[in-house]
């Protein structure tokens, strides 16, 4: 009964997991598992996963096509766990997340290997990932886009590689980043792992796809824009060679606790968000991204917080959550921070509900009567009404929260 209850609320309630269901009928499988819903998906159990799926020489474009497999199942199975509550909203961002992290790395590895019997290496050649937005933040949902930041190192006497094709090594590791859009994002037979967003690079779609690291730290510390550091501050390496993601972490960390004028930091912070609110007006109440209190204040808040040091001591902390709930006393007022980390809940069981189940917008006048339920339980209100009363408040009350940590013109000052 329970596992046809599940079924029927996928089928009536969920197209992006029924649809996944109609592409990979063998998924079914899993939800006969006993285990399912008592297996936690951490990072270990989907490293384990996947490594047992791809182990074996396999040729490259199966091991993409794997990939992609593995992924669609694991985001279905984790999304069923959301479905049935054994996992909360932001246990399943952070399995999304490490899902990404797993399978992003896997695809630059093979992308580095079948690269290189054709190109040879680079000497001292090595590269990281660092992820950015909600993969940085391990904040993902079933229909994020994943932003990324590609970095590399090589021994500074370095020239080019040493295969039957040699390259220059800023050359060479534009390939492999090109090599590496193509093999997460180029639709196959199986589909597409994750649309890669790159644009949070130094300068942007104008600069190149690989930044050397030292070109990277240099940008960071002398032309990086507010929003960039801002951007920064759920910054987090993802893959690739251990030691120059330490490096690249240390750096992030380094970066993030300089000295900056708080009062400049709030203006230019205030003044993009008004810029967001003239030229992506949000298209109604359900648009929680951009609407007027919405989540774009609440990451703004914790971004500004992070950047100017008002941030209780603790390990570096990436998610919008964590960032929230640690807000210095000087900062946010206990009953501000205990209202904004009560939004970003509310926020997030809506959006990671929402996405795990349709692949477009929430269309209010259209919305399968079974989501509805889900919402209503993800948020324990009885009813819709209440459910669009309380969001509508819950953003009031952080627009005013943003007006008053961001707008009001108190000053924090890191120096």
């Amino acid at each position: 009964p329970a596992l046809l209850k599940l079924m029927a609320t996928i089928m009536g309630a969920a197209p992006r997991l029924a649809a996944i269901i109609t592409r990979r009928p063998h998924v079914f499988d899993g939800l006969l598992d006993p285990a399912l819903l008592a297996e936690l998906p951490d990072r270990a159990y989907l490293s384990a996963r996947l490594a047992a799926f791809i182990d074996g020489d396999r040729a490259y474009e199966e091991v993409l096509d794997r990939l992609r497999i593995f992924a669609s199942e694991q985001k279905f199975l984790i999304g069923v766990r959301l479905l049935a509550g054994s996992i909360d909203p932001g246990r399943a961002g952070r399995a999304f997340s490490d899902l990404a992290d797993l399978t992003i790395e896997a695809a630059l590895n093979a992308v580095i290997a079948e690269f290189a019997l054709r190109h040879g290496r680079i000497a001292g050649g090595r590269v990281a990932l660092l992820g950015m937005g909600k993969l940085g933040s391990r904040e993902l949902t079933a229909g994020s886009d994943v932003d990324l930041i590609l970095l590399y190192d090589h021994d500074a006497d370095a020239e080019d590689s040493d295969g039957e094709k040699p390259l220059a090594p800023s050359h060479y590791y534009t390939r492999i980043t090109q090599r590496l859009i193509a093999a997460v994002s180029a639709p196959t037979a199986e589909g597409v792992l994750y649309e890669l967003d790159l644009r949070l690079r130094p300068s942007g779609n104008k600069g190149p796809v690989a930044t050397h690291v030292d070109a990277y730290k240099k940008y960071q510390r002398q032309d990086a824009w507010t929003w960039e550091h801002m951007a920064l501050a759920r910054a987090r390496a993802i893959g690739g060679d251990a030691a120059l993601c330490a490096e690249v972490e240390d750096e992030v960390a380094a970066v993030l606790a300089q000295p900056r004028d708080g009062a400049k930091v709030k203006a230019d912070a205030s003044e993009m968000r008004a810029l967001i609110d003239t030229e992506k007006p949000p298209r109604d109440l359900w648009d929680i991204k951009l609407i007027p209190g919405g989540l774009i204040d609440l990451e703004f808040i914790a971004q500004v917080a992070v950047i100017t040091g008002a941030v209780e001591a603790g390990r570096r902390a990436t998610a919008t959550a964590e960032v929230l709930a640690r807000l210095a006393p000087g900062f946010a007022a206990p009953d501000v921070r205990q209202e904004l980390c009560e939004a970003w809940r509310l926020y997030l069981a809506l959006t990671q509900m929402i996405r795990l189940c349709l692949t477009g917008e929430f269309q209010r006048d259209d919305v399968p009567p079974g989501l509805s339920d889900l919402l209503l339980a993800a948020t324990d209100l009885p009813d819709f009404g209440v459910l669009e009363a309380h969001l509508k408040e819950t953003s009031r009350k952080v627009r005013k929260d943003f007006e008053l940590l961001l707008r009001a013109g108190a000053s924090i000052s890191r120096g």
